[in-house]
C-alpha cells in the first residue's frame, strides 16, 4: 500500500484550499488504495473571504485549523511531516496555495514559499520521491527544483511568464491532462487554472494521482 502526504492550505479556493480540487484528490487516492495522512501549515492564513460575496472579512482564520474542514479533522501540522514515513506528495490548489502556502498571488515571480513548506517539499526533492502539484501549486516548483524543472499551470501566459522567470520551463497543458518531469518526478496539472466544472478538473486529477503513485 501507497503512503501519500497531502498538503492543505486551508478551506475555500479564495483564502485557503480549493475544496472540489481537495476533495477529488483524495477520492482518487482512496480509490487507488493509497493511504493518506492530511497536513497544513499552523499559520494564521493570509486573509478571509466571505466565498458568497468575494470581498474581504474583518477575521482571522488558522490555516491549519481550516484545513481540518477538508480533513474530517485528520490533519497535521506540517512540522511533523517526515518524507521517510511517505512514498509521494500532493498539493490540492485554490488561492491559499499561493497565498498561504507561498505569496506566489502578491509576489508573482519573486515569491517565497513558506518555510515548513518548502522544507516539506525540499525534502521529498532531496529524497527523489514524486509530488503532485495541481493548479496554482505548481508555481512552487521552481523555488524547490534546480533550473529547467518542468511543471504547468495550464494556459495562461503570465502566470506561464513567472514560472519560467523562476527558472522552470512552462508545458502548456489542457485541463484533462498532466505534465510530468520524469528526472525530478514532478508532476502537474491545470484542474480549475482551466476547469469549467468539477467533471473537467477530475479529468486531470486523476490522472495526476495514478502518475504520482506510478512513479512512487
Amino acid at each position: 500500500m501507497k503512503k501519500i502526504a497531502v498538503i492543505l492550505s486551508g478551506c475555500g479556493v479564495y483564502d485557503g484550499s480549493e475544496v472540489h480540487e481537495a476533495v477529488l484528490t483524495l477520492l482518487a487516492l482512496a480509490e487507488a488504495g493509497a493511504k493518506v495522512q492530511c497536513f497544513a501549515p499552523d499559520m494564521a492564513q493570509h486573509h478571509v473571504i466571505n466565498h458568497l460575496t468575494g470581498e474581504e472579512m474583518p477575521e482571522q482564520r488558522n490555516v491549519l485549523v481550516e484545513s481540518a474542514r477538508i480533513a474530517r479533522g485528520q490533519v497535521k501540522d506540517i512540522g511533523e511531516l517526515r518524507v521517510a514515513d511517505f512514498d509521494g506528495l500532493i498539493l490540492p490548489g485554490g488561492f491559499g496555495a499561493a497565498k498561504n502556502l507561498c505569496d506566489f498571488a502578491f509576489e508573482g515571480e519573486d515569491c517565497q514559499v513558506q518555510p515548513d513548506v518548502l522544507t516539506a517539499l525540499k525534502a521529498f526533492a532531496k529524497a527523489h520521491k514524486p509530488v503532485g502539484y495541481i493548479c496554482i501549486a505548481p508555481v512552487m516548483i521552481p523555488r524547490v527544483y534546480d533550473k529547467g524543472v518542468k511543471g504547468t499551470i495550464g494556459t495562461d501566459k503570465g502566470t506561464a511568464a513567472a514560472f519560467n522567470a523562476m527558472g522552470g520551463d512552462h508545458q502548456s497543458c489542457p485541463v484533462d491532462e498532466f505534465r510530468v518531469d520524469e528526472a525530478n518526478k514532478v508532476v502537474s496539472t491545470p484542474a480549475y487554472m482551466l476547469a469549467g466544472s468539477i467533471l473537467e478538473a477530475k479529468s486531470g486529477i486523476d490522472k495526476l494521482v495514478k502518475e504520482v503513485l506510478r512513479l512512487a
